[in-house]
């Protein structure tokens, strides 16, 4: 978890820019330090160089999809994983494959900041 004075990071994975951009915007103004990915190869990299606190996930990728990120990822990092998607039938692989909670496309902003709290024990 993040020291005392340091922001919590969050890498943000999604392969569509706006929005992954919306969710920097949100998790910034929640005092989040973000770092983004568009492609599973990126977030390994990332996850590895950068030691995020937390993942957020989506399932859809190119070429490496949100499956294949969180079996590669569990074999070097047990960090908490949101898994998001608009398939909802994707809910109970990616629990079973690793991920720490599930959340459906659209989803609320404020539940996702609140789960992120959750997950990392801020209030």
């Amino acid at each position: 978890m993040a020291e005392n004075n340091k922001k919590p990071c969050i890498l943000v994975v999604d392969d569509q820019p706006k929005l992954l951009r919306f969710i920097e915007i949100r998790l910034k103004l929640s005092d989040f330090e973000v770092i983004g990915a568009t492609s599973g190869e990126k977030a390994l990299e990332l996850a590895r160089t950068a030691s995020p606190d937390i993942m957020l996930l989506d399932i859809i990728l190119p070429g490496m999809d949100g499956f294949e990120v969180l079996k590669e990822l569990r074999c070097f990092s047990q960090m908490p994983v949101i898994v998001f998607s608009a398939s909802p039938s994707n809910c109970h692989d990616a629990i079973q494959m690793g991920a720490n909670y599930f959340m459906p496309k659209p989803f609320n902003p404020d539940e996702m900041v609140c789960k992120i709290r959750q997950f990392l024990g801020i209030k």
